[in-house]
């Protein structure tokens, strides 16, 4: 499928809707023909691959959460039976569920628009902060610093030290990664000597996977001499939004179809009002229609003064549902449920707060015989729930039986952002 990147994103309306309703047919007819899986959800809802024409037309398909997509898979691995069987697939990558996730061509242009946005090119040398094992993160950022001529630093989840050694020694101008992670190493340069705003070259960096609170960003910019641009997206359907300089809601990725619907109906609310974001990406590989993000917002639909002509997602207004992201991972309470199962259906509780700019997963345990809690139980206990849930934790705190009552939250967020 052709890619719809557009260096100078000047595209009018009507040329990309157009544009948009061509590719989305083609998906349409194409899922039906090689997905087991389409076929029956259109059988199921009485559709038939002509009704879907355009954007407007994907109302009358269901939206597919997190946890439904999971569900999915577990029931057809490895990928809900979505794929197109006859696609030669790059890299196939994992998100915790596990959901697996056959990767675009290396020629789409993921995240591309998002760095070239932010000023990164050529001249630039990239320190790349997020992990290029299993995980989508990664490679597709550094495909897309390839796409606009940078040149790349595959740190991945190195120590800050390490990280703050690449940085002085290779020169890097700009980071891409989360935000907390950014402001560990700038205080481990600290603690090493270093002063970060003068000693070192990094004048840009793109975040994603967990929020930039504002008084964050005033400290890397005004603090640092950092400009700061956000970057939204999934690992199931890649880049979807980001920021300008202007810094005044995120662009929409012409590759997705993005509809604000309310939750509750999957209906598309009026540009403006708060809803779910649901995203289609348009491709040949991975029939996926309308992921609902469990994220909220709202669409901005006026010219923004940078130039570009592309719709706005007006940032991220909260979460749709129980399902939290920590530190840039989803933990849903479908793999709190695997776990309880595993040991017993034993009471659990995971709690979500911040401390200073990092998430602080804790987990409540109910202790429920003398070998819980014991060194080797624990040890057991938190390579599994590495393992269902990929986010560590952070502290464990054992309480007496009847504790957790079985009506209480399996995820308690109690982060105030």
């Amino acid at each position: 499928m052709n890619s719809l990147f557009d260096k100078k994103e000047s595209w009018t309306d009507k040329r990309r809707k157009t544009k948009q309703d061509e590719l989305l047919s083609r998906m349409v007819n194409l899922g039906y023909e090689k997905s087991p899986r389409i076929k029956q959800i259109f059988a199921a809802h009485k559709i038939v691959p002509r009704q879907i024409k355009s954007r407007e037309d994907l109302e009358i398909l269901p939206v597919t959460s997190r946890e439904k997509l999971v569900e999915m898979e577990m029931q057809e691995p490895p990928y809900a039976g979505l794929a197109n069987s006859d696609s030669k697939l790059d890299r196939i990558f994992t998100s915790p569920g596990p959901v697996y996730e056959p990767h675009l061509s290396e020629t789409d242009y993921l995240w591309a628009r998002a760095f070239h946005a932010a000023g990164i090119g050529a001249d630039d040398i990239v320190l790349n902060a997020f992990s290029y094992h299993l995980v989508a993160a990664g490679l597709t950022f550094h495909t897309g610093l390839r796409k606009v001529g940078a040149t790349v630093v595959p740190s991945g989840a190195s120590s800050s030290q390490i990280q703050v050694q690449l940085i002085n020694d290779l020169k890097v101008t700009a980071y891409v990664g989360t935000p907390s992670f950014l402001m560990n190493i700038i205080n481990k340069a600290q603690e090493m000597g270093f002063d970060f705003r003068k000693d070192f070259r990094v004048k840009k960096a793109c975040f994603a996977a967990e929020p930039l609170l504002p008084a964050l960003r005033q400290a890397f910019e005004n603090d640092y001499g950092i400009d700061t641009y956000q970057m939204y997206g999934a690992t199931e359907v890649g880049d979807v939004a980001y920021e300008c300089s202007a810094k005044n809601g995120w662009h929409i990725c012409e590759e997705t179809i993005v509809e604000i619907v309310d939750p509750a109906t999957g209906r598309n609310v009026a540009a403006g009002e708060l809803g779910e974001i649901v995203v289609t990406r348009l491709n040949d590989i991975f029939f996926l229609f309308r992921f609902g993000t469990g994220d909220l917002s709202r669409l901005i639909t006026a010219r923004c003064s940078c130039g570009r002509r592309s719709f706005r997602l007006a940032g991220i207004a909260g979460r749709v549902g129980e399902a939290v992201k920590v530190r840039g991972l989803f933990l849903a309470p479908s793999q709190i449920k695997m776990i309880q199962a595993r040991y017993n259906n034993l009471p659990l509780q995971a709690v979500v707060n911040r401390r200073g700019h990092e998430d602080i997963l804790k987990l409540r345990i109910e202790k429920t015989s003398s070998e819980t809690g014991s060194a080797s139980w624990e040890e057991a206990f938190n390579k599994y729930f590495r393992e269902v849930c990929t986010v560590r934790i952070d502290e464990m705190e054992y309480v007496s039986a009847g504790s957790i009552k079985s009506e209480e939250k399996l995820i308690l967020d109690q982060r105030q952002w």
